[in-house]
Order: C-alpha cells, then structure tokens, then sequence
C-alpha cells in the first residue's frame, strides 16, 4: 500500500543547466514556480513546458567564447582596430592548418580522431567543418568515408530521385542533418513544415509505432491530413521506400545543423585565431585553464612545437594571466601556488605605479604593506619570477628569510615612532648595512626544475625527458593527456581495453599485497604532458619489480582501464627501461596456459596457437580437432553505490588477478541498478576457493554465480 502510494511520484527535483523559458508576460501567468536552492523554475518538466506552446531555450555556456573574448583583447594591445567580425570566413591558410592535422587548441578539433577526419576531408569552409562537427559522433562516424570519399570525387555522388539534390548537394548526398530530414519529408512526401518537424521528433524520440505507421503516409500519402506522398511528387515506389529507410537510419543520430553550424563557427573562429596570432590565442587559452597544471602541460608542449617560447612568471613583466609578448608567452603569476590573487594584483599594481624592483630587498620592502608572506617569496623565488633580480634563486633562497625578519623589524619600529640607524645615514651610507649574499652558485638544473614542479605544478623551463623525447615520440602509442577525463565531453580519448604503449618516468610507486599475500603496486608515470595511473598486477610485478623504481625512465605496454566519470588507467602488461627501447619496445610473447587462454610474456615471438603450446590440443589429418568451447559462466559482484565500489576496486582488482579462466566479472551498483561487465583481461575461473574469499570480502549477499550454457566452437 506504501509503494502504490508514491509510486510515479517525482523521486526529486533538477534544475536544467541551461534551459530557460521566455514567456510574453510574468512566467507565473503562465506556469507554477518554486524555488531551488536561488533559482526560481517552473515546476512543470521539458516535455509539458514544450506541450503547453512556451518557448524554452538552451543558452550554453563556452570557455572557448571568453578565451576568443581574451584573445582580441590581446590582440588589441597592439592593433586597437582588430575586432572578429572583420575576419573572413574563407581563409585558406586557417584550412591548410586544419588540413595539415595542427588542431591542437581548436575548439571540438583536438582530438586524435577529429584531427584524422580533417586530414582526411581537408576542410575548405565553414560547411565542412559544420558537418565535421555533426558526423563526428557514435552513429554518423560510420558515414565519415563515405562522406570524404564523395566529397573528394564528386562524380561518385548519387541519389535515389533528383529532387534530393537540392537537399543533400551541401553534405555530398549523404543525411547529416534533422533539417534535411525535415525537408526529405516537404519536398518529397508533401508534408508541412509542422508536420515534418513532428517526424522529425518521433524519429529522434525513437517512438517506434509512429515512425512505423508513417511510412504509408510518406511513400502513398494521407488525404485526411492533406499528405500527398512521396509518389505523387514523382517519386518511384521503391526508391520512396529505401529513402524512408535511410532516413530512419540517420534521422536517429541526425545533429541539428543550427548547432553544429555555431559550433563550427567557434571552431574556426579558434583556428584563425590559433594561426594568425598564435601568441595571443595560446596565451588566452592557457589561461583559461590556469587552474589544471596538466592541461597547461599539454598547451605549452603545443607551444613548443609551433616554435613559441614559454616564459618564466616575472614580477617585472608579467602579468597575473598568461600574456604574449616578443619573446613568446610569459607564464602568469596567478598559476603560482600558495600565493592569492590579491596579492599578485598588489605586486602588479605597486610595480606599475613606481616602477620595475631592482632588488630582491627592494622588492621586500615595496610589498612589505600588501599581504607577502615568507610563502610568497619563497614560492616566487622557486618559480623563477625574481631571475630578473640582483641574485641567482639559491642566493635569494639563502637570505630572503633575514630580509622578511629585518623588515618586519623594522615596520614595529616605524609604528612605535621610533628611529633606526637607517634615518640618520645617506642612501650610499645605507648599501653598506644591506644584507649580501652569500657567494654560492646556481642550483643544478635537476633541483631548479623541481622547484618549478614543486610551485607551478609542471616542469617550463626544462623537463627531465627531453633529452629523450625523439625516441619517446617514436615509440609511445599515448600520452597521459589521453587518460584524463574531458571537462566538456565527460569522455576519456581512449576506449576500455584499448592497448597502448605510454613513456614516461616512475614519480611514486605503492606497494599492496593480495590476499593470497602476493605482492602488487600501483605506480604514478609521468611524461611531457601529465602523469597516469598504472596498475601492476603480481605476475608483471614480479617479473619486472627491478625496474620499478622511483625515477626511471620506462615504456609500459598495457591496456586502458576506462570507468564512467573517472580518469582512466593503464593495465600493465610489459615495463622495458628507455635503454631497453633503442630500436622500439620489445615484443610482447604470448604462451597458452593450460585452462586458461592466452597469458602474457615479455620478449620472444607473439602469437603462439594452443596447439603448438602443448596444452593438449590433438589434431587429426592435419586439422585441429573440434572440441566444444565452453561460453563462461558469470560472478556478479554487488555493491550499495559507486562509492562503496571505488573503495574496495584496487583490492577487488588484485583478488580476480589471482585466478585465470574464461568466466566474466559482472559489477553490479544496487543504488542506481547500473552493471557493466569487465573486459576480459580481467577474466577468471570460477572455483570454490575464489568464490569463498569473495564472499568474505563483500558479504554473503553481495556475491552470485549465474551459470551460461555450453556452445559448439565455430
């Protein structure tokens, strides 16, 4: 009786991230309000606010709109006139960038599928990168060769009636958009406007009986809806009835072209700006992501490569953002850690209004009334934003700690009225009481770049793998950008179970043992753009723990370990040191195990058949026999939430490495009924003993076996 009693109730309520209804008069004229949290909506849902005729639209907000906006405005430094309404939509060497694969930066351009579909369509307008745009997503990518192929050889370019010409000439004939669905249905099947926007949603919603019921309708018409169809335009039967199976084809990823085209547009906007005033654009969008030191990694590495220095913060020069200058692009003094925005602002503002600091100590003493602390300067200092002072960052790192004493020694005095021996003598008389610096060098290389990790959060003047980077380039399948999860697609670049091969140097590495006391860890590798995560199991482990060692240099071999809404990591399957890799990693030997399928080596020849590994397959006349192949049984692990199942994973994890089979793992989240099956790198044997460590694991409740049937091996 409770259950039928709130049962259809709303379980809560949400706020749309960017919907906002407009009505003529006061919305509550129209509409019940409430109040979440300090929003005022409606209490009405999407659908019902669409149904009553009120108008409801999405206003999206884009980084990428104020890294333009941040672009200009630097731009204008320099000319005043500039303004991204006087660009031209048709710059060819804005579409020779993008042909050439230099997208990095782009907006919706950056990723290394996207970049291959440029290199392949060679974009020449805004059109093009339009349909980029629309195509480039589960369900049209299956279209993206068919597209370039016809977009490079228009002679090959058919439809099924010539009046789809006029429909689909701009997408090369192939359905890209709703629009041109909504058109395919008025010009061919005679329906209105209305009338093919309702197809149009029934198709997207995928409401089956209406999209099934309508195909009469299109190809023979509807007298009591006044639909002609498609025939009595013209149209042979059966060419009618393929287009209407297309459609239903496309029309169930169809983008809406009024998107994509501003998409498009900000995507061009960004490349033109990237081309012609590269400085300025990189500059803006590294700002924008000041706050993610990997992200920043990953732009100054572009910076790099289009020949763009980067340059230390300077108290002197810089600025609290990134800012381009003649030399390159200066670092900004907001991305120093520990150190508040208030204060850069009051170092900037004092600098401008008497001038450069000469001096470490006239520094000191200049912003000894703002908010500088011992941390400040330090941090400073380490970042190498005082280089332009009197001292090398070893002296200062020695004195500077004096310097803040005297002087607030000297500020106590001041407030009590009174006087120092600093009053009394002349400016020259004073240099001599000044603190000196000791006579030390510079700090190494090594240590001055760990101060700059240490502060900015990168390595910018240097990296420890630079030295190395052709060979690293050469051999690495990924970089550990691909593994971070995308702030605006939500998506990860690679797929689960993806292989790679990652370089980089071991920063930290954590020792676990298994219940079977076996012992496993848990590595952080870093390369030229961020770290990631690295699993290894007990079995790699022990056969490259030699190698595991804070600091080395290593290629690993593995998979990709993709979870919903998390960083992704890798799986590894075989470490060889950078010397190890002189001519490329080393292949991967496989060996078959009895039971088990094929287990992972290091070295040797790949790809050994059951047969020839001896784990007792027979053959007769030649051919191996055919013997039934068992399709595994499944073990469901149940956890309350998602949180509860990412505090047990790396354990989790290191139990099902201990067994081997062909029998899959099924996750199973009570809270939101989700489940997903793990790939089959982490397979196993269902036998007694793993099911009772389970079990003790995460409780009786939580652990099932569900038995599978046996199959014929094909």
């Amino acid at each position: 009786d409770t259950a039928r009693a709130i049962e259809g109730m709303p379980r809560n309520t949400s706020t749309h991230a960017a919907g906002v209804v407009i009505t003529k008069r006061p919305v509550s004229d129209y509409v019940p309000l409430a109040r979440n949290d300090d929003t005022i909506v409606t209490q009405f849902t999407m659908t019902t606010i669409e149904e009553l005729g009120l108008l409801k639209m999405d206003f999206l907000g884009l980084r990428n709109l104020t890294v333009i906006d941040d672009a200009v405005q630097k731009i204008r430094r320099d000319t005043p006139d500039f303004s991204m309404e006087h660009v031209p939509d048709d710059d060819a060497e804005t579409f020779a960038m993008l042909g050439q694969g230099r997208t990095a930066g782009v907006f919706q351009l950056e990723s290394a599928g996207i970049t291959g579909v440029c290199v392949g369509m060679q974009p020449q307008s805004i059109e093009d990168l339009t349909a980029i745009v629309a195509l480039y997503r589960p369900g049209p990518m299956d279209s993206i060769p068919k597209f370039i192929d016809s977009k490079l050889h228009p002679e090959k370019i058919t439809y099924k009636t010539p009046q789809l010409q006029s429909i689909l000439d701009v997408t090369y004939g192939c359905i890209v958009y709703q629009e041109q669905v909504i058109e395919i249905f008025r010009k061919l099947g005679g329906y209105t406007l209305g009338q093919a926007d309702n197809m149009r949603r029934a198709i997207s919603k995928k409401k089956q009986q209406v999209i099934v019921a309508e195909r009469k309708a299109f190809v023979y018409g509807d007298p009591d809806r006044g639909i002609p169809g498609a025939i009595a335009n013209g149209v042979d039967e059966q060419a009618a009835n393929v287009i209407y199976d297309e459609i239903l084809d496309f029309a169930n990823y169809a983008f809406n072209k009024a998107h994509a085209v501003c998409y498009a547009k900000v995507s061009y906007d960004t490349a033109y700006l990237k081309c012609h005033y590269p400085k300025q654009y990189m500059a803006a969008l590294m700002t924008s992501v000041i706050d993610n030191p990997r992200k920043v990694a990953e732009y100054i590495y572009t910076c790099r490569q289009m020949g763009i220095k980067v340059l230390a913060p300077d108290i002197n020069e810089g600025e609290g953002r990134f800012s381009a200058t003649k030399d390159g692009i200066r670092y900004g003094l907001y991305a120093i850690k520990s150190i508040g925005r208030s204060v850069v602002d009051a170092i900037i503002a004092e600098r401008n209004q008497n001038g450069p600091y000469r001096t470490l100590q006239n520094f000191i003493e200049r912003v000894a009334d703002s908010e500088v602390n011992k941390r400040t300067v330090e941090n400073l200092i380490k970042s190498g934003a005082c280089d332009t002072l009197d001292g090398n960052r070893q002296q200062m790192m020695m004195v500077y700690n004096a310097l803040m004493d005297q002087q607030v020694q000297t500020k106590k005095k001041s407030l009590a009225g009174q006087m120092s021996l600093f009053d009394l003598v002349s400016e020259e008389e004073k240099k001599a009481y000044e603190i000196q610096y000791p006579n030390v060098g510079e700090y190494s290389k090594e240590i001055k770049l760990g101060f700059e990790k240490e502060v900015i959060g990168i390595y910018l003047t240097g990296h420890p793998l630079e030295e190395y980077e052709e060979k690293w380039r050469r051999i690495i399948s990924a970089v550990t950008s691909d593994f971070l999860l995308d702030e605006e697609s939500g998506e990860v670049k690679l797929r689960d179970n993806q292989k790679v091969i990652i370089g980089g140097m071991i920063t930290e590495k954590n020792i676990k043992y298994t219940k079977n006391n076996k012992t496993m860890a848990f590595l952080l590798l870093e390369d030229l753009f961020g770290t990631v995560e690295v699993i290894v199991f007990p079995g790699e482990y022990e056969r490259y723990h030699t190698l595991l060692n804070e600091d080395e240099k290593v290629f690993i071999r593995g998979h990709a370990n993709v979870e919903e809404d998390k960083n992704a990591k890798i799986v590894c399957e075989q470490i060889c040191t950078f010397e190890q890799a002189e001519n490329g990693m080393p292949q991967e030997q496989r060996t078959y195990r009895q039971g088990g399928g094929y287990r992972r080596g290091a070295g040797g020849n790949a790809g050994s058949s059951p047969a020839s590994a001896g784990d007792g397959g027979s053959s007769r006349g030649g051919a191996a026999a055919q013997v039934p192949a068992r399709r595994g049984d499944e073990l469901w692990l149940q956890f309350e939430t998602k949180e509860a199942f990412a505090e047990k994973e790396k354990e989790l994890y290191a139990m099902l490495h201990d067994s081997d089979g062909k029998d899959t793992v099924v996750i199973y989240i009570s809270s939101v009924k989700a489940m997903k099956r793990l790939p089959e790198n982490y397979s196993i044997c269902i036998e007694p003993e793993i099911v009772n460590n389970l079990t003790k694991f995460l409780g009786e409740n939580n652990v099932k076996v569900v038995k599978k049937s046996i199959e014929k091996k094909p």
